[in-house]
């Protein structure tokens, strides 16, 4: 006969990478069912694409207007993700105790906000598929290096992540409602995605030019509307924003 086999339990916590995504799938599904989380990251920003593309509104130049929106409308899809709705939601899940009960999971912390850059990420993708598909629908002819278009988009997101965390670190959740809305209205009204930021005055488009949406929608243009070559200034601006969010985010985020 054989011996009947033993089975021992083996508590513990699941491998670091399984964890992180596992949470990011989680993220993702969170922000896919929420209504108001898809009409600021998909539906206003396509709209808007359609809109000004198809009606004689703003006057963007030489060429056809759906050149020159396409990359301002995907940075906003960028700004729309990763900083509006990130802000928004985390800041609510913070007021909840949702993000104190998780800081207490097997989950660390720094996984946790790796795991929410995951699904900013995956959603981002998403972003640019239907917003590309639908400027091709539209007669958009996109020029460049596809590689300098990631590398904006990537220090983009970077950017604006650490914007989102620090105000929904910092800030109550009501507050972090309305101030991230506000900042989504003005910048999508300042910082070049519909407006070309020569229309300003001149002391106006210097200030507005160091913005991190105006540097990521300036430079997708040049590359994508112009086919310059890797936009530096552009990149040098997102990097700055990005090291100083993501470090002041890291230093003054509150989980309670």
């Amino acid at each position: 006969m054989t011996a009947t086999g033993t089975y021992t339990p083996r508590p513990g916590a699941a491998p670091l990478p399984r964890m992180i995504a596992a949470q990011a799938a989680l993220e993702t599904r969170m922000l896919l069912r929420n209504g108001e989380q898809l009409l600021l990251t998909v539906v206003i920003p396509t709209l808007l694409l359609v809109l000004f593309s198809t009606v004689d509104v703003v006057d963007t130049g030489a060429g056809e207007a759906v050149d020159f929106l396409t990359p301002g409308i995907l940075a906003l899809a960028v700004m729309s993700t990763a900083f509006t709705g990130q802000a928004i939601a985390t800041g609510f899940e913070r007021r909840y105790g949702v993000l104190k009960r998780l800081a207490t999971s097997p989950l660390p912390r720094w996984g946790l906000m790796t795991a929410k850059t995951a699904s900013v990420l995956v959603t981002e993708v998403l972003q640019v598929v239907l917003l590309t598909a639908v400027a091709f629908a539209l007669g958009w002819s996109p020029h460049g290096n596809p590689l300098a278009v990631l590398l904006l988009l990537v220090l983009g997101t970077a950017a604006f992540s650490g914007l989102g965390l620090l105000m929904a670190g910092t800030l109550k959740a009501e507050a972090t409602l309305a101030a991230a809305n506000l900042v989504f209205l003005l910048l999508l009204v300042g910082g070049g995605v519909i407006v070309p930021l020569k229309k300003f005055p001149q002391g106006a488009q210097d200030v507005l030019g160091l913005l991190p949406i105006s540097a990521l929608s300036d430079g997708l243009r040049d590359v994508l509307q112009h086919g310059a070559g890797t936009p530096w200034g552009d990149l040098g601006i997102l990097a700055v924003w990005a090291v100083a969010g993501l470090a002041a985010a890291g230093a003054f985020f509150r989980w309670e």
